[in-house]
């Protein structure tokens, strides 16, 4: 039996979510459901399964968007078993063990591991889940273990595990034979069948060791740093760097205080200070589209990671490519690329935009306006990207690039963060958002919550160019006492540090679970421009529309471009 109580914090209780659910109670919070929903809409498009038939479509949408988290994860687990897994390899898939820096783990389980990684990101946060289908009863812990669950057996085989000791208060002491914790990561399973607990390792092993993952990993995943060199990587175009920064909005204080520092030390650069600048939308000068964007707090005891101390549960590792159809896995679902984090240079980008091998197609995108014509200038480009990437997906691309470097005086850079949450939320309602990667080759991203954001709406991965050319240029004068290649590096290393960083404050341990989660809140953007390019995010206030976007946009890039030059 599954029972569900709890007491309300801060949520008006209703019948309609309350547990257990069809197959699951659920103790915690699911961070991440708002991009794992998002993900499964995309995926229905793929889905076939002879246990289905021809009434698939019926069962769609598989995520009630107005249930809980847990009545999502409920969802997707109740579709993705009676699609063919097993209870337990479908959890397996949902909440897997932190494997990526796991020395000692199994190969094949890793390879498990690693090969569903390529076909759905994990549903994170602090939760203990218990599951049943009748014939077995069990539950699990999330990667970090932050929920408790403990057990007993009693010498008359009843099994109890419950959140804390102490539920059933008439036990008697001397009959219980054994005691226990779920440890993180780790699977508590009784099968009625076969009348016993089945250890954590057996039952893991039936699943992992079912088909040739390792095997298939072998065969068809690719790593982004054994692709070949590219013909023609960009270089810094050195007569465009002013130009650009002045487009992009860059200040004397991003290069002082946050380029040079991270690109020396590797290290996100800290101060004491707090941030008195008013709000982006009350502004007086014009302020990037990240700027009107705060990442929410967790509500009720949603505890942050420790992401230094716990560096074994965080993961930053992408994939790139093409998903398939996720109720019949099989050797092409793991032909993707793999990077070790969303953050690449100018060299891993060439690879990727001449990348000739089977499963693969590179194309660009070019995210500009017309600089004279505003916000309804901005709308109509913004929707001939859209029509531009659905013509590239229907012609077999699947890497698209969207860029912004080649701004001219009557070209403006469309705002990233706009470009990329509305294509996001454009190609998922059209069902087609997993049968593609974005890749920003973007001018404008810098920061760390730039980064952070655009990952947060659905980015893959990201090339900030600017960053690298202003890099290569405060060597040039002397400002940095660094090799290039190693100050682009440090850069990097630093700037994904700090994104892991912001994801551990609201206990996130992964980038794929990151990734179009949209852990945001808009303060001063208009209802109307959220439901277009934001979905789903929260808005505070009303305030700026894509008429205002466009001209903060603008105001910068006239800078770059006076119409009068003066020498």
């Amino acid at each position: 039996a599954l029972m569900h109580t709890r007491f309300s914090t801060n949520t008006f209780p209703s019948w309609s979510r309350a547990h257990p659910n069809r197959f699951i109670a659920h103790n915690g919070e699911i961070n991440t459901v708002m991009g794992n929903a998002n993900f499964m809409k995309a995926r229905q498009g793929l889905c076939q399964s002879e246990n289905f038939g021809d009434d698939i479509e019926s069962i769609f949408p598989v995520i009630n968007e107005d249930g809980s988290d847990s009545a999502r994860f409920d969802n997707a687990l109740e579709f993705i078993h009676f699609g063919g897994y097993d209870l337990v390899h479908a959890m397996m898939m949902m909440i897997p063990e932190p494997w990526e820096r796991h020395t000692t783990m199994n190969e094949d389980k890793k390879a498990f591991y690693e090969f569903h990684a390529c076909m759905m990101e994990p549903w994170d946060g602090p939760a203990s889940i218990t599951f049943s289908d009748g014939q077995q009863i069990g539950a699990v812990l999330d990667r970090n273990g932050l929920r408790p669950s403990r057990y007993y057996v009693t010498e008359d085989d009843l099994v109890i595990m419950a959140s804390e000791v102490g539920v059933v208060p008439d036990l008697d002491p001397l009959t219980v034979i054994e005691k226990g914790r779920l440890r993180p990561g780790r699977m508590f399973l009784v099968d009625m069948k076969e009348g016993r607990i089945v250890p954590d390792e057996e039952v893991k092993e039936r699943v992992y060791s079912a088909k040739p993952y390792k095997k298939w990993l072998a065969e068809n995943r690719v790593f982004l740093k054994d692709l070949p060199d590219a013909n023609s990587p960009a270089v810094v175009e050195k007569d465009r760097v002013v130009e650009r920064q002045l487009a992009f909005g860059y200040t004397y204080e991003d290069l002082r205080m946050l380029l040079g520092p991270t690109a020396s030390t590797g290290v996100q650069p800290i101060a004491s200070m707090g941030n008195d600048t008013p709000l982006a939308v009350l502004s007086q000068k014009p302020k990037h589209l990240y700027s009107y964007f705060k990442q929410i707090f967790a509500q009720v005891t949603n505890p942050a990671l420790d992401c230094i101390r716990e560096e074994l549960v965080t993961a930053t590792e992408t994939f790139l490519g093409s998903e398939g159809n996720l109720l019949k896995p099989g050797p092409a679902s793991c032909r993707m690329i793999r990077l070790d984090h969303p953050l690449i240079d100018n060299t891993q980008l060439a690879k990727l935009r001449e990348i000739k091998l089977d499963g693969f197609r590179a194309t660009t995108l070019d995210a500009l306006f017309p600089a004279d014509q505003g916000g309804d200038g901005l709308e109509e480009a913004f929707d001939q990207l859209c029509a531009s990437a659905d013509k590239a997906i229907a012609d077999g691309y699947n890497l698209l690039i969207v860029s912004d470097r080649n701004i001219d005086a009557k070209n403006a850079a469309m705002p990233t963060l706009l470009a990329m949450g509305g294509l996001h939320h454009y190609l998922v309602s059209a069902g087609t958002r997993t049968r593609v990667s974005i890749i920003l080759e973007t001018g404008e991203a810098r920061e760390v919550h730039h980064f952070s954001t655009l990952i947060g709406y659905g980015a893959d991965a990201i090339n900030p160019y600017m960053a690298f050319d202003s890099i290569h240029q405060m060597i040039e004068d002397d400002m940095l006492d660094t090799e290039f290649d190693k100050a682009v590096y440090n850069f990097l290393k630093g700037s994904i540090k700090g994104v892991v960083k912001t994801m551990a404050k609201m206990g996130i341990s992964t980038v794929a679970s990151y990734r179009g989660a949209q852990i945001f809140e808009t303060i001063g953007l208009s209802t109307e421009l959220v439901d277009k390019y934001f979905r789903g995010t929260s808005s505070r206030c009303e305030g700026s529309d894509i008429e205002q976007v466009a001209e903060e946009a603008l105001i910068r890039h006239r800078s770059a471009f006076p119409d009068r030059h003066i020498d």
